[in-house]
This record gives structure tokens, C-alpha cells and sequence, in this order.
């Protein structure tokens, strides 16, 4: 009888347990490479004992290039910006601008107090009306303040959305009828070809006088603002996504329609069954492209239509004029920025969610 080696024994479980916590690892990596995290796997990796040289290697080329080079550019800013005089003084260096952003933060703070205050004084204003028996005169009445920084930064994310799920909601449909059928995209081709160049500055005045038509007055659903952005972002985001839509459905392999035919399955059941996911990798990529073009898009339409949002408010600082301005407007194009970044992360989360694409 052989006898049985506890050591052994134990040096497996110990190999099985590193197995499973490296393909748990792996799975967590997908999640890193969506959020911008990719250099915690090799980090993990390295403080786990595989390969520490060859870990710490791709630890620096995925943070710390990164982070030097975001040094670098600081340190040029920061170098140069003084250099480089304008109508309104010098160009900001770092430290001016993160000392407006921080001055934006508390504005925003005091602006959500007086808020705050504002609309506990108009509950108790109106619970007084009631105990006195005048219930016909409560109301509620609108705080009439600036918006912050904050709300501006919100108006401009909800605009953008309802503009691209309009778009989405057009493009996808006519995608895939142009992707299923060469007669439509012979159709649509000319337009899609036509009206894709054309610029939002185009777009804003037509736009504009259809919104006024249609919208006689203020105080609907949607304010006249808010329209002009939201449809001028969907004229100008729409042609990705039908683009890639169709070229997704174009390229659904042969074998799998011809299956279909013989299986007689419904136009829905295709689509659905289908069509739908052999093309939602390149209906992502059209979608996320759509949501990019709609963010750039926006800032112009909102400082033209006076929407409430980081493009107005990037607007009113340049005709105001004063010294803290171009820092401010610096600061505005960075938040549009990390926005525009993490926009296009959502976006990847959903399609890691739903496809099965590899990491870009």
C-alpha cells in the first residue's frame, strides 16, 4: 500500500485555492478594464506573489505613465500659462483653476442652502394658510436663484441623454431595416451621406424657429431651451449608431438566415432571436460614438440656445469678463471632459453587460 503524502495533499488544495482565486481575479479584471482600473489585476497580482518583476512592469505602463505624463502636462501648464496674455490677463495656471473650481463647490453649497431655506420657509408659509382656513391661497412657488455649478452640470447630463434615447430610438429601428434590406439602405444611404457632415451650428437656427413654432408658449413640459438642445443633440448623434446598426445586421452570418427561413420564424422572432444579438457589439460601438458626439455636440447648442447647462454657463463667464473668467471656462472644459470620460465608461459597462466584445 503507497502511503499518502500529507504534504502533497496540502500543496494541492493550496494549488486549487490559487486556481480559483485567479480565474475569480480574472473575471474582476473585465470590471477593472471598465472603470479605468485595469493596473489593479497586475497590483493584485504582484502583492499575490506571480511574478512581481513582469506585475510591476505592466503596473507602470497602465498607472504610472499615465500619471507622469498627466505631471508633465501640469508642469507645462503651469510653465507656459504665464507666458500667454489675453484681453483678460494671463492664462491660469493649475493652481488658479483648482482654486476656482473649490470657490464653484462652495457657491454651490450656499446656493443649495438658501434652497433649502427657501423652500421650508414656502412649507410653512402654506401650512399657516391652511390652519387659518385659507387653503385656496397655497401654492407652490419656484426658487427663483441662480442655478449652481452643480445643476448646471445636471441640466447638461439630462439634456444629453433625452437627446441621444431620441436618437437611439430612431436610429436602431432604421438601422436594422437598412441592414436587413438592401432596397432600404439604397433609400437611406444618400441621406445618412447628406446630413451627417452638416454642423450643430446648422442645425441650431432651423431648430430653433420649428421649437418656436411648435412651442407657443413657455411653461410646458419642456422648457424652449431645453428642446433646442435635446433635438439638435439627436440631429447630429443619430448617424453613428444607424450606421453601425446597420453594418451590424448586414454581417449576421448567412447560415443563421437561411435557418431561419427554414424554420419560418416571424420578422420579430429574427429580429429579436436573431438579428439583435449577432449585432449589439457593433450597435454599441454606434452607441457610444452617439453618446461622444451628442456630448460635444450639446455645449455648442446650449451656449446658442441659452439652455441652462455647462454651455451657457461657459458663455456667460466669457461675456462677463472679469478676472476669475478664464480660469472658470478652464474649469468648465475639464468637467466636460472627465464627463465625456465617464460617459463613454457607462457605456462600456452596459455593452460588457450585454455583449461579449473583448476590452478596448
Amino acid at each position: 500500500m503507497t502511503a499518502v503524502d500529507p504534504t502533497a495533499i496540502e500543496a494541492g488544495h493550496k494549488e486549487a485555492r490559487r486556481a480559483r482565486w485567479f480565474a475569480r481575479l480574472g473575471v474582476a479584471d473585465r470590471w477593472f478594464q471598465v472603470l479605468g482600473l485595469a493596473w489593479l489585476t497586475p497590483l493584485i497580482k504582484a502583492a499575490a506573489g506571480d511574478n512581481p518583476r513582469a506585475q510591476m512592469r505592466d503596473v507602470w505602463r497602465l498607472l504610472g505613465v499615465p500619471l507622469l505624463a498627466i505631471a508633465g502636462f501640469l508642469a507645462l501648464w503651469a510653465a507656459l500659462a504665464p507666458q500667454v496674455q489675453t484681453s483678460l490677463g494671463a492664462i491660469p495656471g493649475p493652481g488658479q483653476v483648482w482654486q476656482e473650481a473649490v470657490g464653484l463647490h462652495e457657491d454651490a453649497v450656499r446656493t443649495s442652502e438658501k434652497k433649502a431655506r427657501f423652500e421650508e420657509q414656502v412649507a410653512m408659509r402654506n401650512e399657516r394658510l391652511v390652519e387659518q382656513g385659507r387653503a385656496d391661497e397655497v401654492k407652490d412657488i419656484a426658487f427663483t436663484g441662480s442655478p449652481s455649478y452643480y445643476d448646471q452640470i445636471g441640466t447638461s447630463i439630462v439634456t444629453v441623454f433625452f437627446g441621444f434615447l431620441v436618437a437611439s430610438a430612431v436610429a436602431i429601428p432604421l438601422g436594422i431595416l437598412a441592414g436587413l434590406s438592401a432596397t432600404a439602405n439604397a433609400a437611406l444611404n444618400p441621406l445618412i451621406q447628406i446630413f451627417k457632415p452638416v454642423s450643430p451650428l446648422a442645425w441650431l437656427p432651423i431648430v430653433t424657429m420649428v421649437v418656436s413654432a411648435v412651442t407657443a408658449t413657455e411653461g410646458g413640459l419642456f422648457a424652449k431651451s431645453f428642446l433646442v438642445s435635446a433635438i439638435t443633440v439627436t440631429l447630429c448623434s443619430l448617424w453613428p449608431t444607424l450606421i453601425n446598426t446597420a453594418l451590424g445586421v448586414a454581417q449576421v452570418d448567412r447560415d443563421l438566415v437561411n435557418v431561419s427561413k427554414v424554420l419560418k420564424m416571424s420578422p420579430r422572432a429574427k429580429i429579436t432571436k436573431l438579428v439583435l444579438p449577432s449585432a449589439l457589439p457593433l450597435i454599441f460601438t454606434g452607441l457610444r460614438l452617439s453618446l461622444g458626439v451628442g456630448w460635444m455636440v450639446l455645449i455648442a447648442a446650449e451656449m446658442l440656445a441659452q439652455n441652462p447647462g455647462l454651455g451657457k454657463f461657459v458663455w456667460d463667464e466669457f461675456q462677463n469678463g472679469s478676472s476669475s473668467s478664464l480660469a472658470r471656462i478652464i474649469v468648465a472644459v475639464l468637467t466636460i471632459g472627465i464627463i465625456g470620460f465617464l460617459l463613454d465608461r457607462v457605456m462600456f459597462a452596459l455593452q460588457s453587460l450585454f455583449t461579449y466584445a473583448p476590452n478596448r
